[in-house]
């Protein structure tokens, strides 16, 4: 019986072989089609907080992103497709992200 809780841990845990930020980076590279994309891992600023719990890693990021999907869309609206991308993330203990989100043209990279 201890044997199948061991396999059913490391089976759980190899769903989640990809750091938390390399997951956040698959999925907004291929939903919004980023022609620049940073992510920082700051969570080591938020150690202790009440909200971090024990040695929890990989809580809170910067996001810049550069998007063509962004034309039009509002500030709100782009921070909202961001989040609902990484909605999974948010359940499963990334606690905050701090987003740049631009149009190529605002962000001077278009090729206009």
């Amino acid at each position: 019986m201890e044997l199948l809780v061991k396999i059913s841990e490391m089976a759980s845990r190899s769903t989640n072989i990809l750091s938390r930020a390399s997951r956040i980076r698959q999925k907004l590279q291929s939903a919004l089609e980023a022609s620049s994309l940073e992510i920082e891992d700051v969570s080591y600023q938020h150690a202790g907080h009440a909200a971090v719990k024990g040695d929890a890693n990989e809580t809170h990021f910067n996001i810049k992103l550069v998007s063509p999907k962004f034309d039009g869309q509002s500030l709100v609206k782009r921070h909202r497709m961001v989040y609902d991308l990484l909605a999974d993330e948010l359940k499963t203990g990334l606690h905050a992200v701090s987003i740049v989100a631009k149009t190529p043209q605002e962000s001077g990279m278009s090729k206009s």
